[in-house]
């Protein structure tokens, strides 16, 4: 038997089991695992030939990663769990599984030029998203360095929409779909400037125009949505050459970086 000295001793000492483990937050995580859900759900249906299903589990998985950030931020529930998370799952929908429905709905009758294709679209959404990680803390908030991964995803998805709403297969646009993806990759990674949007506080009051301006935007999306919205992301993946060009013809500074770094080796990335 112990003494009572003993027993109290064994309680004040420090155990693995004393040791307070730290969890994680639930709601942001929720909407990311949900947006990881799109784009896997995305790639079963075109497994299963549901092209139309397929582009559609994409712009899910782009509305609901659009949220997380944004829940965590009002909710002040940031760690760095969520924004490995995030990453992670980016880089399932909207750069793994594009590629691979665009390679099964169309690249796939080009042979070693279809997943050329695919490959390099693949490729840059890793690299766009390892850059955005690593260049976080010098970015300039109002903008994107290169397009982002959803925009170029919406961009296949789109189009993969519209041609199946038109009623014609991958095969009939094989070599377009093939140009928008090398497009849509190659944006990714270049340093033109697009729009981020995160300087719109929900949180603020806006004039009553607003509200009417957004109930109009809803109506002519209900008008043809496959065209209506294929057509928006055309317009913002060209908006950052537009913006580029504005810029260079102005004389002001080009690159999205608003501070230096202090790694020299990753300086050749913010030129």
């Amino acid at each position: 038997m112990h003494d009572g000295t003993e027993t109290q001793a064994s309680e004040v000492e420090p155990g693995p089991m004393n040791i307070r483990r730290k969890g994680i937050y639930l709601l942001p995580n929720l909407f990311t695992l949900g947006a990881l859900f799109g784009g896997f759900y995305a790639i079963v249906m075109a497994m299963n030939d549901r092209f139309d299903l397929a582009a559609i589990g994409i712009f899910c998985a782009m509305v609901l990663d659009s949220l997380d950030g944004r829940v965590a931020r009002m909710t002040n529930t940031q760690s760095a769990f969520g924004e490995q998370m995030d990453s992670l799952s980016d880089m399932v929908s909207f750069g793994a599984a594009p590629a691979l429905i665009a390679y099964e709905w169309a690249l796939r009758d080009l042979g070693r030029w279809g997943w050329f294709a695919a490959f390099v679209y693949c490729a840059c959404a890793a690299l766009r998203l390892a850059r955005f990680n690593v260049n976080t803390a010098v970015v300039d908030k109002r903008y994107f360095q290169g397009m982002p991964s959803p925009a170029a995803a919406a961009l296949l998805a789109g189009f993969i929409w519209l041609v199946n709403d038109q009623g014609m297969s991958g095969e009939d646009v094989a070599w377009p779909m093939f140009v928008l993806a090398l497009y849509a990759g190659l944006t990714m990674v270049t340093n033109a400037p697009f729009y981020s949007f995160k300087d719109i506080q929900l949180k603020r009051s806006v004039p009553f125009v607003v509200i009417v301006l957004i109930a109009l935007g809803i109506a002519v999306i209900n008008i043809h949505p496959p065209i209506v919205i294929f057509g928006i992301f055309v317009v913002y993946g060209l908006s950052g050459y537009v913006v580029y060009a504005v810029r260079k013809f102005r004389g002001v500074q080009t690159s999205v970086i608003s501070t230096s770094t202090d790694e020299p080796d990753e300086r050749g990335l913010h030129r």
